[in-house]
């Protein structure tokens, strides 16, 4: 129980430190809404319980560093839970006499609680302060050649001692404090460790007890109080962050859907990000809810093989820009500086690969790769800046309506002498096969094209192709930036569609299969549209083929590719095809949603790669080799071309086949 004296100074103090948190918090509002777009607000009520349940169990943690993030979980359960510990220290002292919950059940179970967790969160934070401070894992900096803000390094170590320091001395002195309580109360079997510590004490004058223990109070609650104020500036912000990025995220079909630029309206001056302002408000509310965890940066494939990228960084970057030179932007002003100039090298926007391993990873649910493809936009729309290599590739859509600049008329070369129905010729088909400019021009994609004729036709489908009416998706355009290249194709290929009444679509092609099912919706097309993997399982399952010899004794490792596995979550059908021909299939240790990309994803297929350490096919494939594997099965082009480019190069007479020649040969 606080003296008259003690509450007075108790409730002043509080009106301060909500004052000072109060300002921090209403420049972080101002300063999210300058990004574009609102909230949808609507979307809370659908997410409320998968984000309780989300916060509650910590779920997003568990995929990557299980050891550290169950001590990581001592840390944050205890603390949430301590929301209550400090409702009940702060009426107890209030209120004479006042026991918080009570001594029945209730009280008993909520002081043993507070026991067991407060030993959780101090056994937590003390690991984690010596594995950041002392053991300081490599996951845990960034290289000195990624562009940071200058007080950033600093202020990352700085902010994180400050934080875990808070917590040890919050969560100890008020667990001090409860042993002094016991001391002068007596022994409380509901709380063992608090009763242990008390035995300490036992020699103490009773008056010093009571004053020991209104300075354990006055340091644990006057803690929170200090730290509130700072709170805003602190990465701890994203305890209050978190839940609104999880409540509120706009809604996509896919992590890689893009949102299209409205070119019709002629008041838009400004397309992509060139500035902070220019991102959307989520984009922006990101860097407050970053962790500073580097788990975007451990899985990035350009950060792994040496490039200039970091998605933490990034978020980092927009972080502490935001704490030091967010004033003017609060009220309204333009940024001074360009996200070039503090967020990321120019080098580094064209070094991602789009293939979304950082949203994937991210426990806070940020999207760095989004913020990416936003400057991508603004470099090339506004300031029409793009690695020269891409020109090639852009010419190819603009007048052959592909990046290989093949002649539509060349673009059914590939299916001569078997028997590929077009739509012309058969205008009553069930499925749109839509072949996708690899397959239609390359001669390795080739080999998928022809198999899946094969399949096709074995299993009797009534299907047709666009033959040289076909074009580019548009992907690849997209993720360079080109959004008005996109643009123009997509409103073509939405329109032709549409014209035959396309309904059912097959692609070969992930890339296709992500364009056409997840981004076309917003130019009006609305398709069923499945992967070849998809339909090659569903044919084996319901009969309407057969394997007449199996593959038992051959060893397949199955590369996922990004936009057909962690982008569109499909993981299991590839493998149950190829467990149905009798191979065993051996996986990398990064697969699935963790798979590591084959590094052509994000159009980067069109140029040579960044300057860095290793080629990211290079590193895929030396990954497969050591599975032992004698087969690396795919189910993307861009996968085949890039992982037979590193077989080759290593001089390696490993096969890489796509899924569909696998069955083909067995049919």
């Amino acid at each position: 129980m606080l003296t008259t004296i003690e509450k007075i100074l108790f409730v002043l103090a509080v009106l301060a430190s909500a004052y000072g948190g109060y300002l921090g918090a209403l420049k972080i509002i101002k300063i999210v809404s300058q990004g574009h777009g609102k909230p949808e607000w609507g979307l809370v009520g659908k997410r409320l319980i998968k984000t309780v349940f989300k916060v509650g169990s910590l779920q997003p943690t568990w995929s990557l560093r299980f050891g550290t993030s169950i001590l990581h979980a001592f840390v944050a359960w205890g603390f949430l839970y301590y929301i209550l510990v400090n409702i009940g220290d702060f009426l107890q002292a209030f209120i004479k006499d006042y026991t918080f919950l009570g001594n029945g059940v209730l009280g008993n179970i909520y002081r043993l609680g507070s026991d067991i967790l407060s030993v959780a969160v101090l056994i937590g934070m003390i690991y984690l302060m010596i594995r950041r401070f002392l053991f300081k894992p490599e996951i845990l900096h960034i290289r000195d050649d990624i562009l940071l803000y200058p007080k950033a390094k600093k202020g990352i170590s700085r902010d994180s001692a400050i934080v875990g320091g808070f917590i040890l001395l919050h969560v100890g002195f008020r667990f001090i404090g409860e042993s002094f309580h016991i001391a002068a109360e007596g022994i409380d079997p509901w709380q063992p460790f608090a009763s242990s510590l008390s035995s300490l004490w036992t020699s103490l004058h009773p008056v010093s007890v009571v004053v020991l223990q209104h300075v354990s109070f006055w340091i644990a609650l006057g803690l929170i109080l200090a730290f509130i104020p700072y709170f805003p500036h602190s990465k701890h912000l994203h305890l209050i962050v978190i839940p609104f990025n999880y409540l509120l995220q706009p809604e996509r079909r896919s992590m890689g859907e893009l949102a299209p630029l409205d070119f019709e309206d002629e008041e838009n001056e400004q397309f992509g990000a060139l500035n902070l302002e220019d991102l959307g408000w989520e984009q922006i509310l990101d860097s407050y809810a970053c962790i500073m965890c580097n788990r975007c940066q451990e899985v990035c494939p350009a950060y792994n093989t040496g490039k200039v990228l970091s998605p933490s960084a990034l978020e980092v970057n927009k972080r502490y820009f935001l704490n030091y030179e967010g004033n003017s932007l609060a009220e309204g002003e333009q940024s001074k500086k360009s996200l070039l100039d503090f967020a990321i090298k120019e080098e580094a926007v064209w070094a991602c690969t789009t293939c979304g391993a950082c949203i994937g990873i991210c426990p806070v649910g940020n999207e760095p790769m989004r913020d990416i493809l936003d400057i991508r936009r603004g470099l090339v729309l506004m300031e029409n800046k793009f690695p020269e290599q891409w020109q090639t590739a852009f010419r190819g859509m603009e007048r052959t309506n592909n990046p290989w600049n093949i002649p539509s008329s060349e673009r059914m070369k590939w299916a001569e002498g078997l028997n590929v129905p077009t739509v012309k010729e058969n205008p009553d088909f069930e499925y749109l096969w839509w072949v996708g400019c690899a397959p239609s021009t390359d001669a390795q994609a080739q080999k998928t094209a022809i198999a899946f004729v094969k399949i096709l036709n074995a299993a009797g489908i009534n299907y047709a192709v666009l033959g040289e009416q076909e074009t580019c998706s548009g992907d690849s355009a997209r993720r360079a930036g080109n959004e008005y290249l996109f643009y123009e194709m997509a409103t073509a290929n939405v329109e032709l569609l549409n014209g035959i009444g396309s309904k059912k679509i097959i692609t070969t092609c992930p890339h296709c299969f992500h364009t056409i099912k997840n981004e076309y919706p917003a130019f009006g097309g609305n398709y069923q549209v499945i992967h070849h993997s998809q339909f090659i399982e569903q044919l084996l399952n319901n009969g309407r083929i057969s394997l007449h010899h199996d593959a038992a004794g051959d060893l397949i490792t199955y590369h996922d590719p990004c936009y057909l596995g962690r982008q569109n979550g499909i993981i299991k059908e590839p493998r149950l095809v190829i467990q149905q021909t009798g191979a065993s299939l051996i996986e990398m240790p990064r697969h699935g949603t963790k798979s590591f990309c084959c590094g052509a994803g994000g159009a980067q297929i069109w140029k040579e790669e960044e300057e860095g350490t290793e080629a990211i096919e290079e590193a895929r494939f030396d990954e497969a080799v050591k599975t032992g594997a004698d087969t690396i099965a795919v189910a993307c082009p861009f996968c085949m071309i890039m992982l037979t480019d590193a077989a080759k190069t290593k001089n390696s007479d490993m096969k890489i086949k796509d899924i569909a020649e696998i069955v083909a040969e067995m049919l």
